[in-house]
């Protein structure tokens, strides 16, 4: 369980860098295929804020997640459950504010999911 977590962990934390930078370097969403339309509707203009989101608060969290898990601080599950918690607030509100339903979503929303459940079963064992 603790590495299939560290591996669900990983891979939201680097994907959110990854398209965080991509989305804040280019924020008209050109190098990911992205078209600016979509955020037609919202308060965006284009895609450098989410992308600093992406990247800052959703990458640093998971980041932060992965360091605490592998110094096996106490506080590391709370920090994977943070990041879980995150990234389908992150999926909600791209659905519910952007109008934005992509197959991968899925993906994301399951891996959220796992993290926060994987998190708390982990963490019930440490209380035992």
């Amino acid at each position: 369980m603790k590495s299939l977590l560290f591996l669900l962990v990983s891979f939201i934390a680097v994907s959110a860098l990854l398209f965080g930078i991509l989305m804040v370097s280019v924020p008209d969403g050109s190098i990911l295929n992205l078209p600016i339309n979509i955020l037609q509707g919202s308060t965006f203009k284009d895609f450098q804020i989410p992308g600093l989101v992406l990247l800052l608060i959703i990458g640093g969290i998971n980041i932060m997640a992965i360091f605490y898990n592998l110094q096996r601080a106490p506080s590391r599950y709370n920090w994977s459950m943070l990041g879980g918690f995150l990234v389908i607030g992150w999926i909600a509100f791209q659905i519910v504010f952007i109008k934005s339903v992509v197959w991968f979503n899925s993906i994301y929303l399951v891996a959220g999911v796992l993290i926060i459940l994987i998190s708390i079963q982990l963490k019930g064992k440490l209380l035992v």
